[in-house]
């Protein structure tokens, strides 16, 4: 069994799921930060497809990317300047690559959670 990297990202403040968040994929080693991919969250909050799979998706330390501030801008959504949340970087750890990993956003203008999900 192949396993995958998913996400999703929902808007706490607004009560919804955020569309249209830019997300960057990058694998951490050995000092250096390779970018994967791209993405952008369809109008669930989710992405097409998942964000590594396959022979792509290996054991190592990761890091995702969710670009806050642009998503509320975008949305209407009164910010100061500076953005409290301008770019939210989760780095995680990746074990067992043969498994589901989904890696959700929760998000408002202050604050952010996030947990490894199913």
């Amino acid at each position: 069994m192949s396993g995958k990297l998913t996400t999703h990202v929902l808007d706490t403040a607004g009560g919804r799921p955020a569309a249209g968040v830019r997300i960057e994929v990058f694998r951490l080693a050995g000092g250096t930060r390779e970018p994967l991919c791209e993405v952008e969250t369809n109008a669930d909050g989710r992405c097409d497809g998942p964000l590594l799979h396959g022979a792509d998706f290996t054991a190592g330390t990761y890091e995702l990317v969710f670009h806050a501030g642009d998503y509320f801008r975008a949305a209407g959504t009164p910010l100061p300047s500076p953005a409290f949340l301008e770019a939210v970087p989760v780095r995680f750890g990746i074990a067992e690559p043969g498994q589901h990993y989904h890696v959700p956003l929760l998000i408002s203008p202050y604050g952010y959670s996030t947990y490894r999900g199913s």
